[in-house]
């Protein structure tokens, strides 16, 4: 057991002829007390200070695990969010390639049957071209004419227009 100041202080020797200087032994003493009470107080001091700053390093490792848990939760997090986002992101992009095929395709559908249809009404306004310009040649030879005699002629005339009429049909027919 370490020797306190109240144990330098109390502790007597014996006496011997032609011993120390008692006087001088005792001043020795109450220094050499007074010193250990300083290194004594220092130690506690520092060993206060040690028991403080071990219970700062604990705290400190405490938050450092605390925060490298988080950042490994964080980027975790971070990842799944980023997957997701690519997930979705593809998802969509899909999707809209599916809807941009459809409209192309709708689109090129509807053009067919917009050509289709022109066609058709280019052929019928050959027709009705050729069945006007027939009948208006008609009434012109009529109004040309010298009378119901030549009705008959023409008449037989507009049969053969006629027939050239639907010749005319075929052959506009067969074009378009």
């Amino acid at each position: 057991m370490p020797l306190t100041p109240l144990d330098i202080h109390n502790k007597e020797f014996s006496r011997r002829i032609r011993g120390y200087d008692e006087d001088e032994v005792n001043e020795f003493l109450d220094q050499v007390i007074k010193d250990y009470e300083i290194v004594i107080r220092e130690n506690k001091e520092l060993h206060n200070q040690l028991l403080s700053m071990q219970d700062k390093l604990n705290h400190f490792a405490n938050i450092e695990e605390t925060l490298s848990k988080t950042i490994i939760v964080a980027q975790e997090a971070a990842d799944e969010v980023k997957n997701n986002a690519k997930k979705e992101s593809q998802l969509i992009v899909k999707e809209a390639e599916k809807n941009a095929d459809r409209i192309v395709n709708e689109a090129l559908a509807k053009s067919r049957r917009i050509a289709m249809e022109v066609e058709e009404l280019k052929k019928q306004a050959s027709i009705y071209r050729a069945r006007f310009r027939t009948l208006v040649e008609a009434q012109l030879d009529l109004l040309s004419g010298d009378g119901w005699d030549t009705l008959e002629t023409r008449e037989l005339e507009r049969s053969y227009e006629g027939e050239r009429e639907r010749e005319r049909e075929r052959e506009a027919k067969e074009i378009y």
